[in-house]
């Protein structure tokens, strides 16, 4: 049974009463748990998209990192740029949505490069996949403090902290492979011939001409990078096939949790949940939405099914049943985590 340690916050909680809840929240997972923290650890968060109102704002991780400077720990940020298009597609435009949102008090990282095409392969051989695109950075990093913003999301059903491992660390490829499984293709009438994209491929898979534009599916590894370069958006995913297969909600959830298990993989993480700002979607959207309940607390563990799952408990308790949480089931079977929980108020 893993132990899940939690602090109560309100709609009136402030935000230096919560910069105070979670650095004794921290403190208490490392003493209880154990923990020798690394001297360099990355903060695993979601910058939310230009647009979006409800992301976890930056000054509510100032405990987090305020508790590891005080240890002389060196804190960063770190993210992975987006599939789709919006502002943070690419690494450029990604640095300045963290700017505009407010994280500058310690350094960012984009993980996987300019465009999203830098990754390592993770072994896993799972019922899915035998290796996932894992952005590279974050293989130079033993202990990561992943810390995700509880709330829905339209295909995984809730995001938490394994949708924060697994979309939060895979490359353009690996998020590629997880919503749909097929390689981009080039829209003819669209393509202006820029070569930008096929600067960006670093497999040699891009022909343009004359005639027409493609991409050799057999060269073609998957990474994005030509999905993030192309200015027109003539290059994209959007096939008939891949839509169908993004559809089966069963089938994307269960490919979260396999990229779940390469993030962290060999790593010793600590977890942190925000159940604050719980919106029926997820921060990627970039429009303002509006919160479907009242705040409810700060979650901290070692474990991310056994969080998630506690997370989804309260928010259901609380009134609101996110779908997906058989994802918990599958996470448990091939070893994430444990669905069995203790709670501890802190």
């Amino acid at each position: 049974m893993a132990k899940v340690y939690f602090s109560k916050i309100y709609n009136e909680t402030t935000t230096d009463d919560i910069k105070k809840i979670s650095k004794k929240l921290l403190d208490r997972v490392v003493t209880e748990e154990n923990i020798t923290l690394e001297k360099k650890i990355p903060l695993k968060v979601h910058f939310g998209e230009a647009g979006n109102i409800t992301y976890v704002k930056p000054q509510n991780y100032d405990g987090l990192i305020d508790y590891l400077q005080d240890r002389d720990i060196e804190a960063l940020f770190m993210e992975t740029s987006v599939l789709y298009g919006g502002q943070r597609y690419k690494k450029e435009l990604h640095l300045k949505t963290a700017e505009e949102h407010g994280f500058t008090r310690i350094p960012v990282i984009i993980a996987d490069g300019d465009h999203g095409e830098e990754f390592t392969d993770i072994e896993v051989n799972l019922k899915y996949f035998d290796k996932c695109k894992i952005g590279r950075e974050f293989s130079n990093y033993d202990q990561i403090m992943v810390v995700a913003h509880f709330k829905g999301h339209a295909l995984g059903g809730f995001g938490g902290a394994i949708k924060q491992l697994a979309m939060g660390h895979a490359s353009k490829g690996g998020k590629l492979a997880m919503h749909m499984g097929i390689k981009p293709q080039i829209t003819n009438r669209k393509c202006t011939k820029c070569h930008l994209c096929q600067k960006a491929c670093t497999e040699d898979a891009i022909t343009i001409d004359e005639k027409k534009s493609f991409i050799d599916h057999e060269k073609c590894v998957g990474c994005g990078g030509c999905v993030a370069a192309c200015p027109s958006k003539a290059v994209s995913i959007m096939a008939i096939g891949g839509i169908a297969t993004a559809l089966k909600g069963n089938d994307f959830r269960e490919k979260l949790v396999e990229y779940a298990y390469a993030a962290q993989k060999g790593k010793r993480n600590i977890y942190i949940n925000y159940v604050m700002n719980i919106t029926a979607q997820c921060d990627c959207v970039g429009k303002k939405m509006k919160p479907i309940m009242d705040d409810i607390g700060i979650y901290a563990s070692t474990n991310p099914v056994a969080i998630d799952m506690a997370c989804w408990d309260i928010v259901k308790e609380n009134g609101k049943k996110f779908k997906g949480v058989r994802q918990l089931d599958y996470a448990e079977s091939i070893g994430l985590g444990t669905k069995n929980y203790k709670l501890i108020e802190i």
